[in-house]
């Protein structure tokens, strides 16, 4: 469990630990190709050497704590006077180059992400009230006539690369449909490419200049919606009595579209290649002992889309897990460990009913309410249509020849090929 805090001297806060800070002395890179492919052995490892709290290094070697721990996890998000979300605090930023690679991460911006307190109380109200709008029964309808859609392109040719036609495709379309963007155009199309690139660019893309191509999509959107308001969710922001700015509005927006998107699109590839390729997964599937819902609740604890999320940030000098935090300090919050912790699953397994796990994080900063259940409805919707539509989909490929993208953040796979029974429209 998580050892109680304390306060003691310390560093300036924005003053950087000292070369060769003794609490960083066998830190791990948190990448390499090896890891990215098969995580669980570097949380694994990292588990075995350090406990629940490993010192590791993010891109350009810069020091950071990974949080392994089920509760450890739990009490960062539970206690935001300790662990805060206002990046400006943190005492790596004099040796952080302007084009970091997590600078979309890590970058203050004032989105809600980065607020505290009362003021992020009163952007999060916005927000949820927004989404508490939206009619589940609606988003499903829509959904399926999406995926119907997105099936009837590739259904006729008995094979298909699910991950860009489908996983990717859908929730995109589901979003911004609701936030009031047309959802066939070359803009969301561009949406979708930018918003993949800030989120684990490739070599030789530039996560900074995506995420800017995005921020100028929304800013777009958000004047169009000010000047003729439709029932969306921007035009519900841009009505909210609270009176966010449009360059909140702009923010926020991109903090839903991106939450929904990626984790969203993951989770249904996740699920997907579980059922083509685990044979116990598909029979309790397929024989009725396991619902489409129950199995996406599974992968949440085992095959989690968010991976890890950067970060918290360090109020002051404290204790967590045996080690001690100096104020500034970055804590990357290790989502897929804690999910797997064996603490609390020692035989290894997990309950597809309990939905306990942190993949929605916890605390004040979780996915917001409905945020979850809109993801699960929009899951839920593609995997169920698409398994109506195509009930003899087969793996184009051999499960070892699946490779998942070079990310430590999201966990998903670059292309997931199947084969079927062409169908005639």
């Amino acid at each position: 469990m998580t050892d109680p805090t304390t306060d003691a001297a310390g560093p300036v806060p924005g003053q950087a630990p000292p070369p060769g800070c003794p609490a960083h002395a066998g830190a791990v890179p948190l990448s390499g190709l090896e890891y990215q492919q098969t995580p669980s052995q570097l949380y694994r490892s990292l588990r075995r050497e350090h406990g629940a709290i490993a010192p590791i290094l993010l891109d350009g070697d810069i020091p950071a704590w990974l949080v392994l721990g089920y509760a450890e996890v739990s009490y960062v998000t539970s206690h935001d006077e300790l662990f805060a979300r206002d990046s400006r605090r943190w005492n790596q930023w004099p040796n952080i180059p302007a084009d970091w690679p997590l600078m979309p991460f890590v970058g203050y911006q004032p989105s809600l992400l980065f607020t505290e307190g009362a003021e992020h109380q009163r952007r999060a109200g916005v927000i949820a009230e927004a989404l508490e709008a939206v009619d589940q029964f609606e988003l499903a309808h829509m959904c399926k006539e999406i995926a119907e859609g997105l099936i009837d392109v590739f259904a006729g040719s008995g094979q298909a690369e699910l991950m860009a036609t489908y996983a990717h495709a859908l929730p995109m379309r589901a979003v911004v449909r609701l936030c009031g963007m047309p959802a066939d155009s070359v803009d969301t199309d561009d949406l979708v490419r930018d918003l993949k690139i800030s989120l684990d660019a490739a070599d030789g893309d530039d996560p900074v200049a995506a995420y800017l191509r995005v921020q100028e999509r929304i800013e777009r959107l958000v004047k169009d919606k000010r000047n003729s308001p439709g029932p969306d969710v921007t035009s519900r922001m841009l009505a909210h009595p609270a009176a966010l700015t449009d360059e909140e509005v702009v923010q926020d927006l991109i903090t839903v579209i991106a939450a929904a998107q990626q984790p969203t699109a993951n989770w249904i590839c996740n699920t997907l290649r579980l059922l083509l390729t685990d044979d116990r997964f598909a029979l309790n599937v397929s024989g009725g002992r396991l619902s489409v819902g129950q199995a996406l609740n599974e992968v949440l604890w085992l095959d989690t889309p968010t991976q890890n999320f950067v970060g918290r940030w360090a109020a002051r000098d404290t204790q967590l897990g045996g080690r001690h935090i100096k104020a500034g300090d970055c804590l990357v919050l290790g989502f897929a460990a804690a999910n797997t912790d064996p603490q609390i699953w020692p035989e290894g397994h997990v309950g597809a009913e309990n939905s306990a796990h942190l993949s929605f994080s916890n605390g004040e900063h979780r996915c917001l309410y409905p945020g979850p259940l809109l993801a699960d409805v929009i899951a839920r919707t593609a995997i169920e249509t698409l398994l109506e539509r195509l009930p003899d989909v087969v793996l184009a490929v051999e499960p070892d020849e699946l490779t998942w993208r070079p990310s430590i953040w999201m966990r998903g796979l670059t292309a997931l090929p199947v084969q079927f029974t062409p169908t005639v429209q």
